[in-house]
């Protein structure tokens, strides 16, 4: 996180997300690879090897894409709601 935001000069150091980005990510994630990996074992019954080639880069891919839009997301959650404040 850089300490200020460079196009309003917001102060961020004191800003923290904590592990709600983490945990959004890990639900959100986790609804979908289980709903899909249902829906192909149910549908075609692949062995266990497809599972483990479809769903790994999928979880990996995934989670690292979401991950640093939460976060902002978080954070201008925190802002809009008043615990963050513009410079005086």
């Amino acid at each position: 996180m850089r300490p200020e935001c460079t196009s309003c000069g917001l102060d961020l150091s004191a800003q923290d997300a904590g592990d709600g980005p983490a945990v959004f990510v890990i639900f959100l994630l986790g609804l979908i690879v289980v709903a899909l990996a249902a829906f192909v074992e149910l549908r075609f019954s692949p062995p266990l090897w497809v599972h483990l080639v479809l769903w790994t880069p999928l979880i990996l891919g995934g989670a690292i894409l979401m991950l640093r839009p939460l976060k902002a997301g978080m954070i201008a959650l925190q802002y809009r709601h008043g615990d963050l404040r513009p410079p005086s």
